[in-house]
């Protein structure tokens, strides 16, 4: 299920028992999943991988937040 911000997100993994909330920079979505998930595409038959962002589910959603923005401060041209 996707959602919209980390709030949404949070709201889902714990609706759903799920351990990682993440932000898939590619495709624009917020959700909920578990630690063996991979995100992704396949290309001309070649995987290649989507950025996304993940963390603990048991953060609040402020906390997310601000771990986000760290994440993006310290690694400028990331999110291009």
């Amino acid at each position: 299920m996707a959602a919209r911000s980390w709030r949404e997100a949070k709201e889902i993994a714990d609706r759903e028992g799920a351990e990682l909330v993440f932000h898939n920079y590619d495709t624009k979505e917020y959700g909920a999943c578990s630690r063996d998930t991979t995100f992704g595409c396949f290309v001309k038959g070649e995987f290649v991988e989507e950025r996304c962002i993940c963390m603990p589910a048991t953060f609040s959603s402020e906390e997310l937040e601000k771990k986000e923005q760290a994440f993006l401060a310290d690694n400028p041209g990331w999110a291009d």
